[in-house]
């Protein structure tokens, strides 16, 4: 199991998270994804077949792209 760490400068209020956590929570092998308002960062923790190539490709896809991987 992998867990990363995104900045998406996207985000700005609920209905971006709440977006986010559900678009990204329904790609098969994401286990849990937790999108901040305040920080503007995206966690989410994943097992094979989701990968991140999958889960930055599909955050750009609906329009809330990944700007950085943060290293924890």
């Amino acid at each position: 199991m992998s867990t990363v760490t995104y900045t998406v400068p996207a985000i700005s209020c609920g209905h971006c998270t709440r977006t986010i956590e559900t678009e990204v929570g329904e790609l098969q092998g994401v286990q849990s994804v937790k999108a901040a308002i305040d920080t503007k960062r995206v966690e989410i923790t994943f097992d094979a077949p989701a990968s991140e190539e999958l889960i930055k490709a599909l955050l750009a896809e609906i329009n809330y792209p990944a700007e950085a991987l943060l290293a924890l």
